[in-house]
């Protein structure tokens, strides 16, 4: 589920996939509309898939359970398109009702540069010498303004420094040294897809992903830091993703819940609650804009589970 909602948070619309040959809705289905909802992603393609597997009976079935279950959500308008990816069928209205209901938004190529980055990466193969070494990778989307190899960048949060007991985090600052969109190497790239930046990073700073769920722009532009958080929250009646409809219960004091905002997926403890607000110390910090929502998800039977969203206050 965190990944998922760290992806979906790049998405200008998404494909809701849905198995005729199961009953609607199971809980991963309940659990990525609410996410959907939640990030504020309206343009949706639904896709009843398998319709080969199951009579026609059964397929139409389905559909109504659907419907039904669309009919009081943000998707109740929505297309609902059967097809059997298997044998290809119905492909070619798949892709005209994606045209029609996920348009490419008007982008401001004069906004400064932002992305969230969702993957960082060493390079470098063991024993590869000094002086071939390349510089840390990023991997993420472009959210708007336009990236260029050789400008400056800034990411935020940054570099994590433990001092005296205390941790802390530093912006870094480097160049983009290369940029790929696809297989393909360019010297510019707005947003749309997936990017990939070389920097002058040191690589031990982007190997395994550490950089994940980092926030990249011009110096200067990014939003704040946070290290804690004041959250207006709203939660939902039921917990989504179980197959048990769970009651949710007031969020309390002292209990650990997971933030998702952007691509950053992170702890937080509750220090103060109340009915609408609750205010967290969190393990990891976030950069983000006031009023950005975040998801937030509690531990229900060992897994953490999607019980509502939050606003920056």
């Amino acid at each position: 589920m965190a990944t998922m909602l760290a992806g979906a948070t790049l998405f200008d619309g998404a494909i809701l996939v849905i198995d005729a040959t199961v009953p609607c809705p199971q809980p991963q289905t309940r659990e990525h509309l609410k996410a959907l909802e939640i990030l504020g992603i309206k343009n949706v393609v639904v896709v009843q898939n398998k319709v080969e597997v199951v009579p026609k009976e059964k397929v139409v079935e389905n559909y109504w359970q659907i419907r039904e279950f669309l009919k009081d959500t943000i998707l109740s308008e929505t297309p609902i398109i059967p097809i059997s990816a298997l044998h290809k069928a119905n492909l070619d209205v798949l892709i005209e009702a994606i045209e029609k209901h996920i348009p490419t938004p008007k982008r401001d190529p004069s906004k400064p540069l932002r992305a969230l980055i969702a993957r960082s990466f060493d390079v470098n193969k063991p024993g590869t010498l000094p002086e071939d070494l390349k510089g840390g990778v990023l991997g993420g989307s472009i959210i708007q303004g336009v990236a260029r190899v050789g400008e400056e960048i800034e990411i935020r949060p940054g570099l994590r420094i433990e001092k005296g007991g205390k941790v802390s985090y530093e912006p870094l600052y480097t160049v983009i040294t290369s940029l790929r969109a696809g297989d393909v190497s360019v010297e510019e790239a707005r947003p749309g897809g997936l990017v990939g930046f070389g920097t002058k990073l040191d690589p031990s700073l982007t190997k395994a992903d550490s950089l994940a769920g980092s926030v990249v722009g011009k110096p200067g532009t990014l939003p704040p830091t946070w290290m804690t958080l004041d959250l207006e929250v709203s939660l939902f009646e039921r917990a989504v993703g179980t197959v048990n409809l769970v009651k949710v219960e007031s969020i309390k004091q002292n209990e650990v819940l997971m933030i998702n905002a952007g691509t950053t997926t992170t702890l937080g403890i509750v220090v103060k609650a109340s009915k609408d607000v609750v205010s967290l110390r969190l393990r990891r910090p976030i950069c983000a804009d006031p009023r950005t929502r975040v998801a937030i998800s509690r531990q229900i039977s060992g897994r953490f589970r999607l019980i509502g969203y939050g606003v920056i206050r």
